[in-house]
């Protein structure tokens, strides 16, 4: 079995890299639009740069790698900035998937595409698989589009939806909101955090579990893998001050009408994940458990993610 995964450098194909140098038979091929960030980690790691918006890249990077199995996480995930620039977001998430879905489909690559909750209005979570998508965001929009054609394609595929991914990474530049709360209350800083919005949240290495389940199975269909406790961002907040030893009165709550934001939020998401339990064996840790490895790994790497 060999496995490519675009986006190597974000969080979830770092640990996708980590667990899949585990698996027996397993070759791992690595890419990013960037330079490897994992050299210094795994020197002998196989990395090809591959700019998944380049229809050319692509087709040559999988016909020279040959790959069983390729899983996708390169994305433009930021909401707001998806809002903003919609152009740039359509090419990054729609365009570039109908380039890898045309290439895998050729060469018979299974193909596990990555979702999110932000196809969902949020209305009735948490949702199963069968849930009709209705986006609310243009980000949303963009990723129900990529499903689109990942569906139609005439290869094997699957469909891997998240919700709320946090984790900690080497190089990697942004925060989630585990971090964001911990340092900024060890700072003594105040924070503001939503108490009306619902999510389920994912821990990175249970994520990358799921893929590589939905790879190993060669599974078809579409598939919720996340968290399996429907939280508020001010009830994760409370929680990590609390296992931290911190001062929740520097947590305020409030509404997310409280921030000027340019892409609208689904109120309530989050996901059943018996599909990815019964047919993959899928078993998330808690958020309680999520907390302790992420705050084990960043005082290991010594991590210091800024809150934005």
């Amino acid at each position: 079995m060999k496995i490519l995964i675009t986006g190597s450098n974000g969080l979830l194909g770092q640990k996708l890299v980590a667990l899949l140098r585990q698996q027996a038979g397993v070759e791992v091929v690595a890419t990013s639009r960037g330079a490897n960030k994992l050299a210094g980690l795994y020197p002998n790691l196989r990395f090809v740069g591959l700019d998944v918006t380049d229809p050319a890249r692509v087709g040559q990077v999988l016909a020279a790698e040959q790959p069983t199995h390729l899983i996708h996480t390169a994305a433009m995930t930021n909401v707001d900035e998806c809002e903003l620039n919609q152009e740039a977001c359509w090419r990054q998430n729609v365009t570039a998937v109908e380039y890898l879905v045309g290439a895998c489909a050729r060469h018979n690559i299974h193909l596990t595409h990555l979702s999110t909750d932000f196809i969902f209005s949020g209305e009735a979570g948490p949702l199963a698989e069968e849930a009709q998508p209705a986006p609310v965001n243009f980000y949303g929009a963009s990723k129900l589009a990529a499903e689109q054609l990942v569906q139609a394609s005439a290869g094997p595929w699957a469909i891997a939806r998240t919700v709320l991914v946090y984790g900690v990474a080497h190089k990697y530049g942004r925060t989630n909101l585990v971090l964001w709360v911990r340092n900024s209350l060890r700072a003594g800083e105040a924070i503001k955090v939503v108490a009306d919005q619902w999510r389920t949240p994912t821990l990175a290495e249970d994520l990358a579990q799921g893929c590589w389940l939905l790879a190993r199975e060669a599974a078809q269909g579409i598939y919720h893998i996340s968290g399996d406790e429907l939280l508020t961002p001010y009830t994760m907040a409370l929680r990590v001050a609390d296992y931290f030893g911190l001062d929740q009165r520097l947590i305020e709550r409030v509404d997310a009408s409280t921030f000027s934001q340019p892409a609208q939020r689904p109120v309530r998401t989050g996901f059943l994940i018996s599909k990815a339990q019964r047919d993959l064996g899928y078993r998330p840790h808690t958020f309680a458990e999520g907390i302790g490895i992420v705050g084990a790994q960043s005082e290991i790497t010594g991590k210091k993610n800024p809150p934005g």
